[in-house]
Parts: C-alpha cells; sequence; structure tokens
C-alpha cells in the first residue's frame, strides 16, 4: 500500500469544516474524479470514481467519526482498496487546519506509474485546496451529521442546525487517531 498526507488550513470555524466534510454526496463538487458518492447509511457510502477514463466503483465504511475532531473510514467492496483518516485542527475561532492520510492500493501498470510519480499526492493536495475553495466561498456548510461511530458501534445522532454548540479543541498537528486496522497515521 501507498500512503499519501496532505493538510490545509481553511478561514471556517472547525464545526462548520468538520460538518461539511459529513456532507459526502457534496464531494463531486470538489473531488476531481469523483463522479458520484451515495450514501447508503449513517456508516456506508458507494462510490463512482473516472480518473484518467476508467471509472470504478465501491463502498465504504466509516469506522470511526468523532465531531470535530475526524472521520475514519475503510473500502469495504468493489474495485478499490483504501483507507485513510481526516482530522480537523482547531486554530482559532476561525480557522481549521484539516489533514487527511491515506493509504491506498495502487491497480495496474497505470495506477503504479502514477504513483510512482506522485499523481495521488497532487490529486489529494489540489481536493484540499477545491474544499478549502468551496467552504470558504459558501461561506458556511451545505449541513452537518454530529453524531459518534466508533469502531464496533454507532451513536445515531440527527443533523444538528449550525452554531448549536461552541467549537472545542482537537488533538494537535502529527496527532492522528488510529487507523482501521489498528495501526497509527502520522
Amino acid at each position: 500500500m501507498s500512503m499519501v498526507t496532505e493538510s490545509i488550513d481553511v478561514d471556517v470555524p472547525v464545526r462548520s469544516a468538520y460538518n461539511q466534510w459529513t456532507q459526502f454526496e457534496d464531494f463531486p463538487s470538489f473531488m476531481e474524479g469523483v463522479e458520484d458518492v451515495r450514501q447508503v447509511d449513517d456508516q456506508h457510502c458507494h462510490w463512482r470514481t473516472k480518473v484518467a477514463g476508467v471509472q470504478r466503483e465501491f463502498d465504504t465504511e466509516i469506522v470511526d467519526q468523532l465531531p470535530d475532531e475526524r472521520v475514519s473510514w475503510r473500502t469495504v467492496g468493489g474495485d478499490v482498496h483504501q483507507k485513510g483518516v481526516v482530522t480537523f485542527q482547531r486554530l482559532d475561532e476561525a480557522h481549521t487546519r484539516v489533514s487527511l492520510a491515506m493509504d491506498f492500493q495502487p491497480e495496474g501498470m497505470a495506477e503504479k506509474a502514477g504513483d510512482a510519480l506522485g499523481v495521488l499526492d497532487r490529486r489529494v493536495k489540489g481536493d484540499l485546496k477545491r474544499f478549502k475553495g468551496f467552504i470558504e466561498e459558501r461561506g458556511q456548510e451545505t449541513g452537518g451529521w454530529r453524531g459518534r461511530i466508533t469502531p464496533g458501534g454507532t451513536d445515531r445522532g440527527a443533523p444538528q442546525p449550525q452554531g448549536s454548540s461552541p467549537d472545542r479543541p482537537v488533538p494537535g498537528p502529527g496527532l492522528f487517531p488510529t487507523d482501521p486496522d489498528g495501526k497509527r497515521f502520522g
């Protein structure tokens, strides 16, 4: 597997950045090559991507989600094998650092060559820049899911109105939670 790590600072409160990231069906608005994301339930999404003319479909499972701190996922079926975590660090009242760490398994010669050339690293960096533009230009999130998901269980949460609780700090830079297989990112 190959590892990609990228971070970006966004000019919105941590709550807004986190809430927007939980709106998986909006991902095609800022993720290159993502054609569709359909949220099946609180923990599962179905993805359809097209990269370099190759269309792929796969399913993901959210294995750890803590509001304003992190979302951790892994693929559970389909053409893609990956796992990752995105974390949210409150920098101050109006700024947040969004950090993404992802392990993926390149398939075929084209993906392996692209991996060797750093194509995915650049794509993830571009996706985070587009996320920054998306949330900053809107001025607010399109929605948010504030439930808690832990490995092996879900605390069913409902979408929360904006501003219903103050931002709270999250772990500092370089502190990534445990990934779905029990290893640490970072």
